[in-house]
């Protein structure tokens, strides 16, 4: 008779380990049964919740169980009530004892994803990322490219560095590179995967501003090439070219903020580690 086999889908709005380790000292105990543990992080909006069950439940079907630590009740009760919709086991790790606890004290649990692990794993993680954009920084080493979850593309001036200096602080690591119509790119950006690559372009009149003010800033001449339309009409042409030839996602950073940007960098990011982990 064949084993069994089951999936064990961890779901946490931090990284999940503290879920991991109980379900594979559980699953130890079993000999004859194949369990297939995966673990799907930082899943921490009521949208997201219910997409990723609805997602285990057409990779899985009735065939998983789903493993969750989620501190916030609001994102705990839309796992619930989607698990069961689609008649999946789902076992709350942290609820009881943290209900236990806060009847005995009569105190509320903070409700804040992640803190116990917080002060030093996600730190040293945050500085390895900083190291990391700082080392690889406007194209200084190519083969930090290869290495990086995610790749900046971009002329200059359109934030590559405040963004991959933002991006290291959620503990991302980033590489940067200009494109230059005279310089040609570094081969290693059309060898990794086109979704590890983000392309910021902009509006040219924003950046005729941006380098103007560049210029002015630096004593330097307003007429210079650097400043002149038809070459910044040039360069936003190249690059256009260069991300379309990679097929990767482009982001207007047009009169955005680094914050916002990296929003939608994130949001990306994070949708594309999902699918990974589910497939």
């Amino acid at each position: 008779m064949d084993n069994p086999k089951l999936s064990v889908y961890i779901i946490s709005d931090s990284i999940g380990e503290t879920a991991e380790r109980v379900v594979r000292a559980a699953a130890s105990q079993f000999n004859n049964v194949d369990i297939e543990i995966k673990r799907v992080p930082y899943v921490n909006k009521k949208q997201e919740i219910i997409d990723v069950v609805k997602e285990i439940s057409e990779i899985s079907g009735k065939n998983c169980i789903i493993v969750y630590t989620l501190v916030v009740p609001e994102l705990s009760s839309a796992l619930v009530s989607q698990a069961k919709r689609c008649e999946i086991q789902a076992i709350d790790i942290m609820g009881e004892v943290l209900s236990t606890i806060s009847a005995m004290t009569n105190k509320s649990p903070k409700q804040e994803p992640g803190l116990l692990r917080q002060l030093d794993e996600e730190y040293f993680r945050r500085v390895e990322a900083i190291e990391f954009a700082v080392k690889y920084d406007d194209g200084k080493d190519p083969r930090g490219i290869l290495q990086a979850d995610l790749v900046i593309l971009g002329v200059s001036r359109t934030s590559k560095t405040p963004l991959s200096m933002y991006l290291a602080h959620k503990q991302i690591k980033a590489a940067n590179v200009p494109l230059v119509p005279e310089v040609s790119p570094p081969k290693e950006i059309f060898e990794v995967p086109s979704n590890k690559v983000i392309g910021l372009t902009i509006k040219p009149e924003q950046l005729y501003v941006i380098r103007k003010e560049r210029l002015a800033s630096l004593g330097l001449s307003a007429k210079a090439n650097y400043a002149d339309m038809d070459r910044i009409l040039k360069e936003l042409e190249y690059a256009e070219k260069i991300m379309k030839k990679i097929g990767c996602t482009i982001i207007d950073v047009t009169n955005k903020a680094v914050e916002e940007t990296a929003n939608k960098v994130l949001e990306f990011y994070y949708r594309t580690q999902r699918k990974k982990i589910l497939n």
